[in-house]
């Protein structure tokens, strides 16, 4: 069956000297994996350039059902990113929220809801020149709902300590290890009651805002099976101090 569908890159890997297999979470068919010829070495195509992490693609695929790896027939850039290429914190931060996305999205079927706001994100990265540095931090927030675990959003003077286990906030530190203490908590708070467009409201050092994402992986670590190590935390780490 050929069918058209629009398309977000999550990883790619070398198949062979000119092709990827590439995974791809779709709009109409969910997570899948397609191998693309000729886009490697010599005479290759100048396509390969946009099979780069969160890029957004429209596909015509030669879709099987059951079948571990499709094929793709076309594809094509459907929105051409304005910075995210040309920004080595917004491709840093394109990297490593790709990483992410490989690792906890598994479904093999179509979820609109996900997918727009996967998509409309990306776009509002692109385009956005405010609150770059905590973005990545509100993207995880938002992307809980998605997967299944969003936090409790019960702040108060005596809830001032969140859980990362349980996932609301408690008024005393519980009895294992997974938890954020006071301060990170009341900026924590701060995030899950905002949006996008007021992150520059949120005041961190690099110190409180790295410290925040460990803490957030770790509630990931948590609430998904197998996500593993993000290599390009690393990377992340160095971009932002």
């Amino acid at each position: 069956m050929l069918a058209k569908t629009t398309g977000i890159v999550l990883h790619h890997i070398k198949y062979s000297d000119s092709s990827l297999i590439v995974t791809i979470y779709t709009e109409k068919f969910g997570r899948k994996s397609f191998i693309i010829n000729n886009v490697r070495g010599r005479g290759s195509s100048p396509k390969a350039n946009i099979l780069q992490p969160l890029f957004l693609l429209e596909l015509d695929v030669y879709f099987k059902l059951n079948r571990d790896i499709q094929r793709i027939k076309e594809f094509k850039n459907i929105v051409p990113f304005r910075t995210i290429p040309f920004n080595v914190i917004k491709s840093t931060v394109a990297l490593f929220l790709a990483e992410i996305l490989y690792k906890t999205i598994r479904e093999e079927e179509s979820n609109h809801k996900l997918f727009e706001f996967l998509y409309n994100s990306i776009q509002f990265f692109d385009i956005t020149a405010t609150g770059i540095p905590n973005f990545h931090i509100m993207f995880l927030l938002q992307l809980t709902k998605y997967l299944g675990f969003q936090p409790d959003i019960n702040y108060t003077r005596q809830n001032r300590i969140f859980d990362l286990q349980n996932g609301n906030f408690v008024p005393a530190i519980p009895f294992h290890p997974h938890y954020i203490d006071e301060s990170l908590s009341r900026i924590l708070n701060k995030m899950l009651r905002i949006n996008y467009k007021n992150l520059d409201s949120i005041k961190m050092t690099s110190e409180e805002r790295y410290r925040l994402l460990l803490k957030i992986l770790e509630y990931y670590q948590l609430h998904t099976e197998s996500m593993g190590e993000i290599k390009s935390l690393l990377v992340l780490k160095e971009v932002f101090h």
